[in-house]
């Protein structure tokens, strides 16, 4: 298979581009590398596409090996013919493969192994011929022998019956014949096991839908409430349909003597060898499909969480809610910095509502807080009407934020939270995270496991390999978009640069810590085990401010640096002007970027990527993000009522529409057919994690503490 030819076609790039980007994905470049400083190389491929090319071009080439190792294995026993190489070497998938495998696979004993050692192949040949004009039974009676267990005529043809049925199951073109026939006309059917149970998998316990329509959140649904032992799911395949299409296969001949026992036989391979097998084969295809879909999903909504825009240059009071513990606070002044710490017992049993006041208008009043970031989860309605009374009684200009607190129990007892504050209390680093998830939404997120921040749908389900891959690609995409500040980066945000591994991260904290900050971008190439390679790829994402060259302030690569400085002195400026920032519409300046890229030896789209970065040196693409909104008053569930309209933050976009935090404690659901007038097929075409939307209230129950909101109104 020619894997460039294939992985164009796929994916809709030229042939070059594909050849190219396989090329470097092979000399050890990463993905951001790639997508930011290689552009002339792959035509401008975005980190997406080139994520998809790595996809598929693992895939591609660990089925070019399973071939491999299948001819090899089919010939060793010398049975491999010019016409089955060339249709393994067709194959596209690894399930075709598989089937064309599994005539010559070495095979545990079958009743089919236990018939031949029996001496019965003859008797199995003679019935599959379909010519004989003897009655059966005769025909089996030569091939009765008692040292051999085949004490009848009726034990001879039983045995020929098992081989036959396997030779029908281990036929390649019948089995994907077969599967296409379940996929495009069989139903996924699932039943309760006990009616009378009450559970959230209710709308199953009584379902049945078309294979081919399946929706993705519908099969991690059946999946869940089947191991959870409350469902049972099976396929209904067209099976009257698949038996005929096996009997005009098998039987050419209309002949009494063998007829009726190949029809026997074929019913019984389909329902013992062959349904099982697909009917696996199908649901384990629908789960992969739908885990693609919802990592997908969740990657999307990660990266926009990740992307959110900082909120910046205001003293924060993270706000950690609980009931009988009390509410941890911690006050972080601009830089991230912990100030301050303490608990108060505003919420039950305690209800120490005026004392908590107290110590909080005198935190407000000492740190100038302006911003107190609350944690949404248990006793948080409670913690946010102590709140909202506290900003009418003061003075002081204070909002407040809700902030979703997903993964921060996770953060607050890792051992990176341990070395981070040693001093402090699980609740009190969660305190301290909830302001710098404000502060920096992408500095602080980068410290937990993406899996449990909490914006996807079934993730604990999923295959935890594939889910890891995808979304610690998301988060290294996001952060080398962003760039890092080499002088006052983590660890935890380090090791997503290009380049940079866990170990390089750590490596570049101590020499920090030991020589002071860094002034210059090769100071790097000082640090243990961070050599020429590791410096090209992560150069240009690391960031110096006020060091000796204002070009390591950008995110212009080393590279390209001559370039530069040949490109500021003919327009008449010098590096001061990047650091002065004077450089705002230099492009307008060049009439021929073509010509000049290539007096400049550099590509045209290199040179349009560094006046961009001239122009805006360090500009964070987070600006375009939908700003948060903060609060300075509250709602209640009682309080709403349909037809209001009101502006919402959507929290989560899953397969069948989007939660929306509209500032009472429950998030109320847009349903995908409330988005928009015309028909969507996911409603990441209309929202995403972080957009501020305008909702109407369709209606509430207060019982189940559900909210349905439409999008679809007179605005």
């Amino acid at each position: 298979m020619d894997i460039i030819a294939k992985l164009a076609e796929e994916l809709q790039i030229k042939k070059q581009q594909a050849e190219a980007a396989v090329k470097l994905i092979d000399e050890g470049n990463t993905i951001p590398f790639i997508a930011r400083y290689r552009k002339e190389a792959t035509g401008a491929l975005n980190d997406e596409v080139l994520r998809d090319l790595f996809d598929r071009l693992t895939y591609l080439r660990n089925l070019e090996e399973k071939k491999e190792q299948v001819l090899s294995s089919i010939e060793e026993q010398g049975k491999l013919t010019e016409e089955l190489k060339s249709q393994i070497l067709a194959a596209e998938t690894m399930v075709v493969v598989d089937d064309l495998y599994r005539p010559y696979r070495p095979k545990r004993r079958t009743r089919a192994t236990i018939a031949k050692e029996k001496g019965l192949d003859p008797l199995a040949n003679v019935i599959m011929l379909q010519m004989t004009k003897t009655p059966l039974v005769e025909e089996a009676e030569k091939y009765i022998d008692a040292e051999k267990e085949v004490n009848s005529a009726e034990d001879a043809i039983a045995g020929a019956k098992d081989i036959i049925a396997e030779y029908i199951s281990d036929e390649a073109d019948y089995r994907i014949r077969i599967r296409e026939m379940t996929m495009k006309e069989g139903k996924i059917v699932s039943t309760a096991k006990d009616k009378e149970t009450e559970s959230v998998y209710e709308m199953y316990y009584e379902f049945e839908e078309g294979i081919a329509k399946l929706a993705g959140h519908r099969i991690l649904a059946l999946n869940r409430g089947e191991s959870e032992k409350i469902l049972t799911v099976k396929v209904e395949a067209p099976e009257d349909k698949i038996l005929s299409y096996l009997e005009r296969q098998v039987i050419k001949k209309e002949n009494p003597n063998t007829s009726p026992v190949l029809k026997e036989t074929i019913a019984d391979s389909y329902a013992r060898l062959i349904a099982p097998a697909i009917e696996r084969e199908i649901r384990s295809n629908l789960t992969e499909r739908a885990e693609d879909g919802a990592i997908k999903v969740f990657g999307k909504n990660l990266e926009q969480l990740l992307m959110q825009p900082p909120i910046a240059n205001q003293v924060v009071l993270g706000w950690d809610p609980a009931f009988r513990t009390g509410c941890k606070l911690a006050v972080v002044d601009a830089t991230g910095k912990v100030l301050d710490t303490t608990v108060i017992y505003p919420t039950a049993p305690q209800n120490k509502v005026e004392e908590a006041k107290a110590v909080l208008k005198k935190l407000i009043a000492k740190y100038h807080i302006t911003l107190i970031s609350l944690g949404n989860g248990t006793a948080s309605r409670e913690s946010e009407q102590v709140i909202v009374e506290l900003l009418k009684e003061i003075p002081e200009k204070v909002q407040y934020i809700i902030v979703n607190e997903a993964g921060a129990s996770v953060y607050s007892a890792s051992k990176l939270a341990t070395e981070e504050f040693p001093n402090f209390d699980v609740g009190q680093r969660s305190a301290a995270s909830m302001a710098r998830r404000l502060q920096d939404p992408l500095a602080e997120l980068v410290k937990i496991d993406p899996k449990s921040i909490g914006v996807g749908q079934y993730q604990h389900d999923m295959n935890q390999k594939k889910l890891s891959d995808a979304l610690g690609g998301v988060v290294e995409d996001c952060v080398n978009k962003v760039g890092v500040d080499l002088n006052t980066a983590s660890a935890s945000l380090l090791e997503y640069v290009s380049g940079i591994s866990k170990t390089i991260a750590k490596n570049i904290v101590a020499y920090r810590e030991e020589n002071g900050r860094f002034d210059t971008r090769t100071g790097l190439l000082k640090v243990a085990k961070l050599g020429p390679k590791a410096y090209e790829q992560c150069a240009g994402f690391l960031r110096i401010s006020d060091g000796k060259n204002p070009l390591d302030a950008t995110g212009v690569h080393p590279e390209s640096y001559d370039a530069a400085k040949k490109l500021l002195e003919r327009l008449g400026f010098t590096t001061e002007d990047v650091k002065n920032r004077n450089l705002s519409g230099i492009g307008k300046k060049i009439s021929d970027y073509k010509k000049l890229a290539v007096e400049l030896d550099i590509g045209e789209l290199t040179l349009r990527d560094i006046v961009k970065e001239l122009e805006k040196p360090a500009r964070d693409p987070r600006e375009d993000m939908p700003k948060p909104i903060l609060r300075s008053d509250v709602l209640e569930l009682k309080d709403l009522k349909p037809g209001m309209i009101l502006k919402g933050t959507v929290r989560n976009v899953i397969d069948f529409g989007a939660f929306v935090d509209i500032g009472v404690h429950q998030d109320g659901l847009v349903h995908i057919s409330q988005m928009c007038d015309r028909y969507i097929k996911h409603p990441l075409e209309v929202v995403s994690v972080g957009d501020v939307v305008d909702v109407q209230v369709m209606s509430v129950d207060v019982k189940k503490q559900r909210i349905q909101l439409t999008m679809k109104f007179e605005k």
